[in-house]
């Protein structure tokens, strides 16, 4: 498969989902990190409403677990299309839905932002793949044309990073330990820029949805979906958190001491099932007019 350009609005998320530390990477995780957040999906999908002979377009779709579950909700009489900007997820999710005989299902390589979309959808879906547009709002409004008049969008997204522990704690504990990135400017594209309730309520509306409902979903957040306490340390320090990035610039006994760090904070959260701390995240939904012509 050929890599996308990195152009356009977004050239500098297409370079950095396409880059060895990043699209790579996240295949590599990818079975824990759908056990991690796959609950959390699913409950947006149920939400959704999706319904069997359904056309239904998978935004920011990564390796393919929401593609599958969306194929599966459809049936064989609807269509699912999973449209991601990272070469590499999108040939385990080709090789995902191959492997469970979904042939109602294809792949866009494309920024959904800026991408010309020639089908009509009843459904636009995300599971956390909306926060990271240079241009929300304009992004919004090209996935709106994408909808038939009627059709309906349902995404997740995360609530502010002060209310979602199982990312402060640990992530607090190294910085006594570690120099962190500094913190993105608000509303910067990223995992929490959709934090505000308002804002994305007002992106929405700018974009000419209809009906924008923000449910406040909170739930506990099984880390690396379910792992021994020692190997959900190093899952949140080499995988989903921000130290993954400078990692690799530490020497071994300070990468040691963070390791304890993370660890003396998240043990008071081990369960029998794994480490289990609270996340809040927004369930949001959304209209295209009845009325508006095709």
């Amino acid at each position: 498969m050929t890599s996308l350009a990195p152009e356009g609005p977004n050239a500098e998320q297409i370079q950095l989902w396409n880059a060895p530390g990043m699209g790579p990477k996240w295949v590599d995780l990818d079975e824990r990190l759908n056990a991690m957040i796959g609950p959390l999906g699913n409950t947006a999908i149920d939400r959704a409403g999706v319904a069997s002979g359904e056309a239904v377009l998978d935004v920011g779709c990564g390796c393919g677990n929401t593609t599958l579950e969306l194929a599966r909700r459809v049936g064989s009489s609807g269509t699912v299309t999973g449209i991601d900007i990272s070469t590499v997820m999108l040939e385990r999710a080709r090789e995902r839905i191959k492997e469970a005989g979904q042939g109602q299902v294809d792949f866009e390589n494309a920024d959904a932002q800026t991408h010309v979309f020639r089908a009509r959808f009843d459904l636009v879906f995300s599971r956390f793949g909306v926060m990271f547009f240079a241009d929300p709002r304009a992004a919004f409004a090209n996935l709106r044309s994408a909808l038939r008049p009627g059709g309906r969008l349902a995404f997740l997204c995360w609530q502010p990073v002060a209310k979602n522990p199982w990312m402060m704690v640990p992530t607090a504990a190294a910085a006594s330990h570690v120099e962190l990135p500094p913190p993105p400017e608000p509303n910067a594209p990223g995992p929490f820029a959709f934090g505000d309730d308002e804002r994305v309520r007002g992106i929405l509306e700018g974009a000419a949805f209809e009906d924008v409902q923000l449910e406040a979903y909170e739930e506990g957040l099984l880390l690396g979906g379910g792992l021994e306490l020692d190997e959900t340390i190093d899952f949140f320090v080499r995988g989903v958190g921000p130290l993954s990035r400078i990692l690799s610039e530490l020497t071994p006994e300070k990468v040691d001491r963070v390791k304890a760090a993370v660890r003396e904070a998240i043990e008071p959260y081990q369960t029998d099932d794994g480490v289990r701390m609270p996340a809040a995240t927004w369930i949001v939904t959304a209209k295209r007019s009845m009325g508006e012509p095709a």
